[in-house]
């Protein structure tokens, strides 16, 4: 195994593995680095995947692989027994949330980077970072590692982050959040589910087989994250919350953690980057950690690709102006839901849940909301921009040829939606395409709009010598 590499990664969650699938496909020399054993846990928290992430996934050729896998797909999400969010009714592909557990997303990203050409080290903790000369050096308890770039995808208590010193400020949330996966011997009528009551919340939703995901917490049984768990205590915060423990039984694991909201100032230092929990972490509320992270690798991927092939240095500097902003909605979103959620009070939980239930049912905040929980909502630039169609999320459309617009995506290919009536092709990076709208357009390999104009050749060209280099 060579010490050195275009991209070092260091952690192989869905953050890490996505990004070295991406990069590999593009022709990277990419290593990922990982602390624990090859034979990874496969007991984890995240539990489901949501439209956009599913929608960067096609753009992979995997979301169709990863819905043959199973799980339930959920069209809708109960809110305080007071409004259901219906993801039925967004504009995509996949208008639900498919409830598979992090593993089997984590096997899907795996295998599609080995297959790539990426490299794998595991055992191999980070104990130190250092940037000189445009290079990166990864120190680890086997030996050193270098790099053009370095990227941390190491979670929440991140060693890459550590080693070059970048704060990561916030707050606990809430302390001894449980988590299990059990079997319901009286399922509730509808899932997912979100309530707080009495003192307490709870989330519980099926995953399609024989298993619930449950997340409970109760303030009158707080305890350390080492402190043992019994089923008992899961089964009384449920019942709490919704009258019911649901006839639960037969855990296959449980767990107890906190919950924090931090985010970093930087998702660059030099050629270090950090992505996903390395970045920012939240409350499970809304199960949009493991997607934004996802997210993260979507994007910084092609930039990283297109910049070691000649694209202009400073798109990587996008990374951070167009990912930050999003991680921080997240905290937001997820930090509200949470907070209502286990609001002790019983007035003020009456009052914010009557308030919340309201609001839901004005339609642009609940399209708001909805595309903030799936992530088809989030667009890069101001909000005063809103309404432009540059960073924009590019619909999936039908093209010319018979497929898909995420079809032609595949491969980390830039494409031009071409508002010529004939519909004639052209090709841009090995991608062919036609959109009739009367208004042509660059979609980047992330599925944003890049680019939107008139038919102008020059500018197109000068967009893709900046942005997608000369590979």
């Amino acid at each position: 195994m060579s010490t050195q590499a275009e991209v070092i990664i260091v952690g192989a969650g869905p953050t890490g593995l996505l990004l070295a699938g991406d990069l590999a496909e593009a022709g990277v020399d990419v290593l990922v680095l990982e602390g624990r054993g090859e034979h990874l846990s496969n007991l984890s928290r995240a539990f489901g995947v949501h439209a956009r992430t599913l929608e960067e996934l096609d753009a992979r050729g995997m979301a169709d692989e990863l819905l043959a896998r199973g799980g339930a797909q959920l069209p809708g999400i109960r809110l305080f027994n007071r409004v259901t969010l219906n993801l039925a009714d967004l504009e995509t592909r996949f208008p639900y949330l498919l409830m598979t557990p992090q593993y089997t997303v984590e096997d899907v990203l795996r295998r599609r980077a080995l297959e790539a050409g990426a490299s794998f080290l595991y055992d191999h903790k980070v104990t130190g970072v250092e940037q000189a000369d445009g290079k990166v050096t990864v120190s680890t308890v086997r030996g050193d590692f270098t790099a053009t770039y370095a990227v941390g995808a190491d979670g929440v208590k991140s060693a890459v982050r550590g080693a070059i010193g970048m704060p990561y400020p916030g707050e606990a949330v809430l302390k001894s959040i449980m988590l299990a996966d059990v079997k319901l011997a009286e399922p509730p009528a509808e899932s997912p589910a979100i309530h707080g009551i009495n003192g307490a919340f709870c989330f519980i939703a099926s995953f399609g087989d024989d298993y619930w995901r449950i997340f409970a917490w109760n303030s009158a049984d707080v305890k350390s994250d080492d402190d043992p768990i019994d089923l008992e205590e899961i089964k009384e915060a449920t019942r709490l919350v919704f009258g019911s423990d649901f006839g639960m039984h037969d855990a296959r694991w449980i767990s107890r953690f906190h919950s924090d909201e931090r985010q970093v100032p930087e998702y660059r230092d030099g050629n270090v980057f950090l992505a996903g929990d390395a970045a920012h972490c939240h409350s499970p509320a809304g199960g949009q950690g493991m997607n934004t992270g996802l997210q993260d690798a979507a994007n910084l991927a092609w930039k990283l690709a297109a910049v070691l092939r000649g694209a202009d240095a400073a798109l990587l500097d996008t990374y951070h102006s167009e990912r930050h902003p999003v991680g921080k909605m997240v905290l937001r979103s997820s930090g509200t839901m949470i907070r209502l959620a286990a609001e002790r009070s019983k007035i003020k939980a009456a009052i914010g849940g009557l308030a919340f239930g309201a609001a839901m049912h004005i339609k642009p905040i609940e399209a708001r909301a909805m595309g903030v929980i799936s992530g088809v909502g989030f667009h890069y630039g101001h909000e005063k921009d809103e309404d432009a169609l540059v960073g924009h999320r590019a619909n999936d459309i039908a093209l010319a040829d018979g497929t898909r617009l995420y079809e032609a995506l595949r491969g980390g290919r830039f494409v031009v939606l071409d508002s010529a009536e004939s519909y004639a092709a052209r090709f841009v990076a090995d991608a062919a395409s036609a959109a009739p709208d009367g208004t042509t357009k660059i979609i980047r390999p992330d599925a944003y709009i890049g680019w939107a104009g008139h038919d102008d050749p020059a500018a197109i060209r000068s967009y893709l010598e900046t942005h997608a280099g000369k590979g």
